[in-house]
């Protein structure tokens, strides 16, 4: 067997047993021994349900210890894990169980009656329940089994999860990643961040997404560190819990509501070693403004549901705001003319391609998306736009679906909103095109205000002088709040919809 993460964390838990893995909020610790044998458990109740290896386990769940145990469950006997956004109702379940065909559902216990119509309908063999407070049928049934459980020998190109992309300009796709995968990425950045097993990662991020499932369960696992687990960001309980931690890793929403309290001090956060950011851009204004109170530079980097991690700002030299940093070893990456896909020269914005041994094996079942989008050379078309300096340092200019082409020019809706965030007054913008009679794309900036006297001629005033005029917002509109997922990327397709008609029977 080679190096996989559960072989690593079953090494793990019998050189050293009583080490801790997971701190819970009601003062209960899981150590490594401890939750390798519920693994066992949970893995021969799985079996007992006749999930072979390669079949799918789906769950959607609420954030719990058991629930991130039936992870390395599933990679322990060989199965597919397939975790869903615990925010998708019944109708939209519906698809991911006739795409996936799991052998076996887990789900919450109150989801019991409408779940239990899908999967006959469906034919989904076997569900097992499991609530936010761990009980269920999967406890129960685990809990009449033995600890000693066969470890299925995973080879590094054997499939070990399947992620669905969130679907948002089409039909949702599942990202398909195998052992060597998940491994090689945590290995890097357990390495490239310098997690040891000291280190204690505040982990306050959901697991159905590879922020919270891979980048933060693998790192800690391949580090031998431990886990304080929180089922979901509470700003005082994540204030609670600093003193205890050394690394927290986190979404943009974070950083701003801690910096949002008084209680968050640069005294409370004098021991900790790092804060990573992801999973959405953090503005330049929160970068400047954490360091100010903290005396700490958060480290941004760069992931997909496809790749796992592919860049990061440096752990020692600058982590520079607007940046995502480096290509991490092992993983190449260049920027592409989008139509031809020649490089392009330093400095220029082109698609972003990444190559790599974290690079996922293509679509489930989907083969001609996985054509379109890995070429023949193993370079991934990511989809995001983006430019490397004169440092080597790379920037995210925006997704490719985002670009605006106003009178024929392409605007880059990053450029324009760093402008807009650094505005006195405005907390966030999300700059957007949407249909203009003579410009094609006119350019709307949506803004969520700190100060309520700002208004839309002082934003435009404000930009006059600094952006080309085609670059300039045609209209600036005001929300209390930007629409955001689950990790907190700000919804701009939603916002292109609301805004549509923005300038129907305007002449610009």
């Amino acid at each position: 067997m080679g190096l996989t993460v559960f072989s690593v964390f079953s090494d793990r838990a019998h050189r050293t047993p009583h080490a801790p893995l997971l701190h819970l909020p009601n003062g209960t610790v899981f150590t490594y021994g401890e939750a390798f044998d519920r693994t066992g458990q949970i893995a021969n109740l799985f079996r007992s349900r006749g999930v072979q290896p390669g079949d799918r386990i789906a769950i959607q769940t609420e954030k719990s210890a058991e629930a991130l145990l039936t992870y390395l469950a599933a990679l322990r006997i060989g199965a597919v894990y397939l975790p869903l956004n615990t925010a998708y109702t019944a109708a939209e379940i519906r698809f991911f169980l006739s795409d996936a065909r799991p052998t076996l559902f887990l789900h919450r216990p109150e989801d019991e009656a409408q779940i239990a119509a899908l999967c006959a309908e469906l034919g989904v063999p076997q569900r097992l329940t499991l609530g936010a407070d761990s009980r269920g049928t999967l406890a129960e049934g685990a809990a009449a089994q033995s600890p000693q459980s066969e470890i299925w020998e995973a080879g590094a190109d054997d499939l070990a999860a399947i992620l669905y992309t969130s679907g948002t300009t089409g039909r949702s796709k599942g990202a398909m990643l195998t052992h060597g995968n998940l491994a090689s990425n945590a290995v890097t950045l357990a390495d490239y961040w310098r997690f040891t097993a000291s280190d204690v990662l505040l982990h306050a991020l959901p697991i159905f997404h590879t922020h919270g499932l891979f980048v933060a369960t693998n790192t800690t696992i391949l580090a031998g560190s431990s886990i304080q687990l929180l089922p979901r960001f509470d700003l005082d309980k994540i204030l609670q819990a600093l003193p205890e931690a050394t690394v927290m890793m986190g979404v943009p929403t974070f950083y701003t509501r801690l910096l949002s309290d008084p209680a968050f001090t640069r005294d409370l956060v004098s021991h900790m070693r790092l804060f990573v950011s992801g999973s959405a851009p953090l503005s330049a204004e929160t970068h400047r403004e954490f360091s100010a109170r903290t005396g700490h530079a958060i480290l941004e980097r760069y992931g997909m549901t496809e790749t796992n991690m592919n860049t990061s700002n440096p752990y020692d030299g600058d982590r520079v705001a607007g940046t995502v940093g480096f290509p991490l070893p092992g993983v190449e990456l260049k920027i592409t003319d989008p139509e031809t896909g020649a490089e392009v020269g330093q400095g220029d914005v082109g698609m972003i391609e990444v190559r790599g041994p974290n690079l996922f094996q293509g679509y489930w079942e989907q083969p001609e998306k996985t054509r379109e989008e890995l070429r023949e050379n193993g370079f991934f078309i990511t989809g995001d736009l983006g430019m490397i300096d004169a440092r080597g340092y790379v920037s995210i200019v925006g997704r490719a679906k985002d670009l605006i082409i106003c009178g024929g020019y392409n605007v880059y809706p990053a450029e324009v909103e760093a402008l807009l965030d650094a505005i006195p007054g405005v907390a966030e913008s999300a700059v957007i095109g949407v249909p203009h009679a003579d410009m094609g794309e006119g350019i709307v900036a949506v803004v969520q205000a700190r100060d309520t006297a700002l208004d839309e001629a002082g934003v435009l005033a404000a930009l006059a002088g600094q952006l080309a005029r085609f670059k300039q917002p045609r209209r600036v509109v005001f929300l209390p709040e930007l629409p955001r997922n689950t990790m907190g990327k700000i919804q701009k397709k939603q916002l292109r919809e609301q805004f549509r008609q923005l300038f129907e029977s305007v002449q610009a």
